[in-house]
């Protein structure tokens, strides 16, 4: 999955498989998260956001299933 680096405080890059609906999220930490069945409007939203990290916050963090990434 291809990744596109991100301008925040906290997540690094963002990647998006459209087919799975599953985002990757790399945080500044360097770890990196698979999160499930978001909506690819959700991941839209989330790149288009004037801050990346409080829409992370806000509206996937808690709200899908994740898991870190291997």
């Amino acid at each position: 999955m291809q990744q596109h680096p991100v301008t925040s405080s906290n997540l690094r890059a963002v990647g998006y498989d459209v087919r799975h609906q599953i985002p990757e999220i790399e945080f500044n930490g360097g770890s990196v998260y698979h999160y499930f069945d978001v909506p690819e409007e959700i991941h839209d939203a989330l790149m288009n956001a004037a801050s990346k990290g409080a829409y992370f916050h806000d509206r996937i963090r808690e709200i899908y299933r994740h898991e870190k990434a291997e």
